[in-house]
């Protein structure tokens, strides 16, 4: 009875020792105090805290967050809060656990989560469409600033808004935001694109753009619309300025200055269209620097144009310029100087033969020079005629005839006839 009772004390200890957790293997405690808060426009704050009853002590702790909405996100990070810029017209959850950080074989925590709703309004009350573009011109009134960046916004009305709907538009770049003073309007006065002639934008920046557009109405409640933009890919870059092209022989030489634009000469490429209006042959070369020679045609003529872009060695490759306004050189009207002589010389032949032409024909010169070969007499037939002559004119007439019969030409046909 006894070491039955032994055994069954003993399996109970073993059994009881299986329960307990090991603590190298325990699970971590989920953080608490989760919360989203929105900062700024597109901006939010996740902010978090440890779990106050973690064991063990000495454990270093970190923290994997995942973005749920609007798009799917992972990272992991050792602080307790966590910036984000993200679009929140559709809403915005995310979740977050605690995660050993020193390698530690604890398992992570269980997942907490936290959610923002989406503003109020029916999103066919939103604009639509919303494109924006930045470009770089110099600011003479601030040395410090010698180049400002201007911002472009334009935008469809929602096909459900009503036509007392207005909206207005508002951009932030790094922690400084403003509202649009500039709008263009369309038939019903409702506000259709916003201009900033002046902002707050870095030329050289690599923040993104975050872009709001609300509105208003007295009818129904406007969905507010915001939209994140890369600067390298709404950045209108200027095209080069002061372009010019010298032939000298067979060679073309042109050049150019950079852009205006807070970015160095060096951070740019450049393509080169020449193209050749007498053979209509184009050419394009990209190179990065501001010069370039070609060989070409001499006796054409050529219309040269270049654009630019900032290089992937300053920043991400955006959009090139606009083309430069086309700059013509050469001449497609000259000849080579064989072709020039032979239609010269020609010329000057048929001229010359159309001058004496028409001296002969005034002065009768050309009979004089060439004058007509007489056809050869016929001796019976002049006979025949003196005949007939003498039969049927008069005395006085038969005189003449005989006056004229005694031509030296007739004496000889009465000799051979007689």
């Amino acid at each position: 009875m006894a070491p039955a009772l032994l055994i069954l004390l003993w399996a109970t200890v073993i059994l009881k020792a299986d329960l307990l957790p090991d603590k190298k293997s325990a699970l971590l405690l989920p953080p608490t105090n989760f919360t989203i808060t929105v900062i700024g426009l597109a901006q939010v704050l996740l902010r978090w805290e440890p779990n106050p009853d973690q064991e063990p002590k000495n454990v270093e702790l970190g923290y994997h967050v995942r973005i749920n909405a609007p798009q799917e996100e992972d990272y992991e990070t050792r602080n307790t809060e966590s910036k984000l810029v993200t679009v929140l017209h559709q809403g915005f959850s995310a979740s977050v656990q605690t995660i050993p950080w020193d390698g530690h074989s604890l398992l992570p925590s269980n997942w907490v989560s936290a959610k923002l709703k989406a503003p109020p309004g029916s999103p066919g009350t939103s604009i639509v469409n919303l494109t924006c573009t930045t470009n770089t011109v110099f600011n003479n009134s601030n040395p410090l600033r010698p180049y400002q960046v201007s911002l472009h916004c334009t935008w469809l009305v929602g096909k459900d808004a009503s036509e007392d709907t207005q909206y207005f538009l508002y951009y932030r770049y790094g922690s400084m935001t403003e509202e649009c003073q500039e709008y263009r309007k369309d038939t019903l006065k409702r506000n259709i694109a916003c201009w900033f002639p002046r902002t707050f934008i870095s030329s050289r920046g690599s923040d993104s753009l975050a872009v709001q557009v609300k509105g208003s109405s007295k009818h129904t409640i406007i969905k507010p619309f915001d939209q994140l933009f890369a600067l390298h890919e709404i950045d209108r870059i200027n095209p080069p300025e002061n372009v010019t092209a010298v032939i000298e022989g067979s060679g073309l030489s042109i050049q150019w200055k950079k852009p205006v634009s807070a970015f160095p000469i060096h951070c740019f490429e450049y393509e080169v269209k020449i193209y050749n209006t007498r053979k209509n042959y184009l050419q394009t070369e990209k190179i990065t620097t501001n010069a370039f020679i070609s060989i070409i045609d001499d006796i054409s003529k050529y219309s040269i144009q270049v654009r630019a872009a900032v290089s992937s060695v300053c920043r991400q490759t955006g959009f090139w310029s606009e083309w430069s306004q086309p700059l013509h050189v050469g001449n497609d009207d000259q000849k080579p100087f064989t072709e020039w002589f032979l239609i010269v010389l020609m010329a000057t032949i048929c001229f010359i033969l159309l001058i004496f032409s028409l001296i002969c024909k005034i002065g009768h010169l050309w009979n004089r020079l060439f004058p007509p070969v007489p056809a050869p007499k016929s001796s019976i037939k002049d006979f025949f005629v003196i005949i007939n002559s003498e039969k049927t004119v008069s005395s006085e007439t038969e005189i003449e005839v005989i006056s004229y019969v005694e031509e030296p030409g007739f004496e000889t046909l009465e000799d051979s006839v007689f």
